[in-house]
């Protein structure tokens, strides 16, 4: 018998008490952070990339990281893999501070990430099947038969499951991005790096890409963090935005936040204007110097 039904309580307090259960899961799971970046600076050489950011990503939360080319995103991913190494603060992931992890650690922690390149980066030579089905048979001792079902449930995920047979030539941009998406999920990771991953799509795979990365954050329990340059897709499924700029966090907020927000840079990055703090022309001399016009000027 259940220790609460034997102290007085009934079935109804002992469900209502795993509904709080539940519910302070839920809570904890959004709020938890699984990423944090303290005071991080980083240089590839002499040239700053970052210069003492900081940045917090809960758990089951999709982000978005924004900003210029060029202005350290990319980078932001390769220290949470830990790719590069800080040379000043601290990438922590799941309470591991990444750059001090030996490299069995390191490995298996990077068995729990998932990563979506900007075109796919499928195995030509593998079809859609032996493509998701990789991770698996090099990762796990689970037998054929299993894989064969976990494959097509990953593949039916991303609507995919009828192009099994097919090779990646075969397949269109959105398709293939596809592909790599259920490849990526394949080990059911708790953290999801998305590269630029509506680069190069028609409006309706990009539409299908967005609507899969909030769905599998969603059903699966992950975290997702995107770098992407396509504002209003990203603020579609997003839970929260950093900009990046000059090195710095230069402004963070929900999506509503970034669409009202008055800082100039955020605004001109969003409203896509030609002039503000990033300026349209690179610096130069006087323009009537370079042409030879003014004053003791022979032409």
């Amino acid at each position: 018998m259940w220790p609460a039904l034997e102290s007085g309580h009934n079935l109804g307090d002992v469900t209502h008490v795993t509904e709080i259960l539940e519910v302070k899961r839920q809570k904890l799971m959004v709020t938890s952070p699984l990423i944090e970046f303290r005071n991080v600076n980083f240089a590839y050489g002499t040239r700053p990339i970052l210069k003492g950011a900081d940045m917090s990503i809960s758990r089951g939360q999709v982000v978005a990281i924004m900003g210029g080319s060029g202005s350290g995103k990319t980078t932001l991913l390769r220290l949470i893999g830990g790719e590069v190494r800080p040379s000043i603060g601290s990438v922590s992931v799941a309470g591991q501070v990444v750059h001090e992890l030996g490299r069995n650690e390191l490995f298996k922690l990077r068995r729990k990430m998932g990563m979506l390149f900007q075109f796919g980066a499928l195995f030509t030579d593998l079809s859609v099947f032996d493509n998701v089905a990789f991770q698996m048979r090099e990762h796990t001792n689970l037998p054929e038969s299993m894989i064969r079902d976990l494959v097509l449930m990953k593949l039916h995920a991303v609507g995919l499951r009828g192009a099994q047979h097919l090779m990646p030539a075969q397949l269109s941009g959105g398709m293939a991005r596809r592909v790599a998406l259920a490849r990526s999920i394949a080990l059911d990771p708790m953290l999801m790096m998305f590269d630029e991953p509506f680069t190069g799509l028609d409006p309706i795979s990009l539409g299908v890409i967005g609507g899969l990365i909030r769905r599998l954050t969603d059903t699966l329990g992950m975290t997702s963090i995107m770098v992407t340059h396509d504002i209003q897709e990203s603020l579609r499924i997003v839970d929260y935005v950093y900009f990046l700029a000059d090195g710095v966090i230069a402004a963070h907020g929900t999506p509503d936040e970034v669409r009202e927000s008055k800082v100039p840079f955020v605004h001109q990055f969003v409203h896509g204007e030609i002039d503000g703090p990033v300026p349209f022309h690179y610096q130069a001399q006087p323009y009537s110097q370079d042409l030879g016009v003014g004053a003791g000027s022979d032409v």
